[in-house]
Parts: structure tokens; C-alpha cells; sequence
């Protein structure tokens, strides 16, 4: 999966961004560019998260902002931002993120096979440690050829 996100050019690094409103926005950049989504899509992430709470930090540091697929997605797609400095979604470090994965999908079940690679993927403490210390594309591609040289389905 890394490597796909790599060749479509949906990985993004920034220092910093003021607020998680910013950094969904930010985040979901790369799927605005290519039309997978609409920005109807982008607010109805941070409609959700208001709503809802910070359920997207489904780990310290670790960020999966989505929304429902009739709000503005055109194609099942994935991205991914590292950001330097935490991003507070509230008063805890526990609900603070640095990695962010936007999820979406043109079908309530179409992000299953998506979301259940990711979770494989990362829950390799490894490959979220790596993930964690990238700077670059280069960095994120050497993740990529270390983890489908030693588990080739893991990151398909």
C-alpha cells in the first residue's frame, strides 16, 4: 500500500499545521488534486469529528480522518500526511497525531479491504516507528521496499 500511495502521489510531509480542521484539510489534499473526492468530502470530516469527538486517533499519533461516501467521494482512495509537530484534537497527548491516513470510499463496505491492509501494516510496531521518523518520499519508499521484501501481502 505504501508503494501504491507513492506512485500516486498521495503522500505529503509538513512541519506544522495550527489546528486539526488545518491538518484534515492538508491531509486530504492529495485526493482533492487527483478527484477522488470533493471538498464536500473534507467538510463532512470535520463535521464529523465535531460531532463525534476525536475517534479518528484510533492511537497516540495515528490519525484516520473519513466520512460517510455520499458526502463527496468519487473513487475508494487513500493518502497519507507525517507532520513534524503533534496535532491536538484535544487536551491528552493521547489524542494528539503526527500520521494521518484519510480514508475514502464510494461504498459503505467499499474501505474494508482498505482499512484491514492499513491496520496490518501498522500494527507491525516497526513500520509505524518508521513511518513516525520519515522526512521524505525516499525515507517512505525504503519503508515500502523493506516491508514487501520481508511481507509482500501486508502493504498491498
Amino acid at each position: 500500500m505504501l508503494k501504491e500511495l507513492l506512485d500516486q502521489n498521495r503522500v505529503i510531509f509538513r512541519e506544522s499545521l495550527p489546528t486539526w480542521q488545518d491538518a484534515i484539510r492538508e491531509a486530504a489534499g492529495p485526493l482533492l488534486a487527483d478527484g477522488a473526492i470533493e471538498p464536500t468530502y473534507v467538510d463532512a470530516m470535520i463535521d464529523c469529528v465535531n460531532e463525534y469527538g476525536p475517534y479518528i486517533v484510533i492511537a497516540p499519533n495515528l490519525a484516520i480522518p473519513h466520512a460517510r461516501s455520499d458526502k463527496g467521494v468519487n473513487r475508494t482512495a487513500i493518502s497519507m500526511m507525517k507532520v513534524e509537530q503533534p496535532v491536538h484534537f484535544g487536551d491528552t497527548p493521547d489524542l494528539d497525531a503526527r500520521l494521518f491516513f484519510v480514508l475514502a470510499s464510494v461504498g459503505k463496505d467499499a474501505h474494508v479491504p482498505m482499512l484491514q491492509s492499513l491496520v496490518m501494516a501498522l500494527s507491525e510496531e516497526t513500520i509505524l516507528d518508521d513511518l513516525m521518523n520519515a522526512r521524505s518520499l525516499e525515507d517512505v519508499a525504503a519503508i515500502a521496499a523493506r516491508t514487501d521484501a520481508a511481507s509482500p501481502s501486508a502493504l498491498v
